[in-house]
């Protein structure tokens, strides 16, 4: 790995704990196999392409998240039509279906997802772009082909801390994806991804850092009880208000909260088990 890359102090041992209790292992590999089947689905679907509509790739991406057990929680909304880069913080492998729950995009992922079972090949057919991380040549390159994306109305998903945290703590966001939006004179969209119980308090149980393995932490997250996501969705930044990138991923990380219109149609809503909806519980306090 090349020194330039970003990295997180987070390791598994130091940052991740269980939740607050545990699924029997029969409930747990139950939800594990829904994940799957979902996922398998979605491969199977994917050379549909446009032809699916973006309501229900949302859905299918929420039912991702429920099937593992986790509920869902979203707020604000995000632009849905015309060229965006959709950014956010980075926990978690949940984060993928849930950026794409608030509007599906494009996904900027690095070159070794390609190699993942079942994740690799579906995030291929989705159109993600891969980036050579330990290439810092092939970076200008890579920012073109997410400036073109945007220049055509669509959606990229971007986490510009370029590597996971644990939710306790968090990156700083790098500059360089967002000289894409300068180029393409695209809005950017933030969002705030957090993981907590059911009752208010923060929880790593969901976070996949370090050296963590992606079959370990699909199962402790299927395996754990009461974990909550809460997806923020804050105000767009438009076109034309920051000069450079570096101006630009600073007001990202720091953007406010979704302001609603003056007529707005209710978006935040608890999502818990599939079929279940439950009424909206004021966001905790950060850990």
């Amino acid at each position: 790995m090349s020194a330039w890359l970003p990295a997180a102090p987070c390791t598994p041992g130091a940052c991740v704990e269980p939740a607050g209790s545990a699924r029997t292992a029969p409930g747990a590999l139950l939800r594990l196999t829904a994940v799957l089947a979902l996922l398998l689905t979605g491969i199977a679907l994917s050379p549909l392409g446009h032809r699916i509509p973006a309501v229900a790739t949302r859905h299918w991406c929420r039912w991702i998240v429920r099937a593992a057990g986790v509920r869902v929680r979203i707020t604000g909304a995000a632009a849905r039509n015309g060229g965006l880069l959709l950014v956010a913080n980075h926990i978690s492998w949940l984060d993928i279906p849930l950026l794409a729950a608030v509007r599906p995009a494009r996904m900027l992922a690095k070159a070794e997802i390609r190699h993942w079972p079942v994740a690799g090949p579906l995030a291929a057919r989705g159109g993600a772009l891969f980036i050579d991380r330990d290439r810092l040549r092939a970076l200008p390159d890579t920012v073109a082909r997410v400036a073109a994306v945007l220049r055509s109305g669509g959606a990229v998903a971007v986490f510009p801390e370029g590597s996971t945290w644990c939710g306790r703590a968090q990156g700083r966001f790098r500059s360089a994806v967002f000289q894409a939006a300068l180029d393409a004179g695209a809005p950017v969209q933030p969002v705030r991804l957090r993981y907590r119980l059911t009752g208010g308090a923060g929880s790593t149980a969901a976070a996949f850092v370090g050296d963590d393995s992606l079959p370990a932490s699909v199962w402790r997250v299927v395996s754990a009880r009461g974990l909550v996501a809460d997806v923020e969705v804050c105000t767009v930044i438009t076109p034309g208000t920051h000069a450079d990138r570096r101006s630009l991923a600073r007001a990202a990380q720091s953007a406010p909260p979704y302001l609603a219109p003056a007529h707005p149609v209710p978006v935040a809503r608890v999502l818990s088990h599939p079929g279940q909806d439950t009424p909206p519980r004021p966001a905790a306090a950060g850990p």
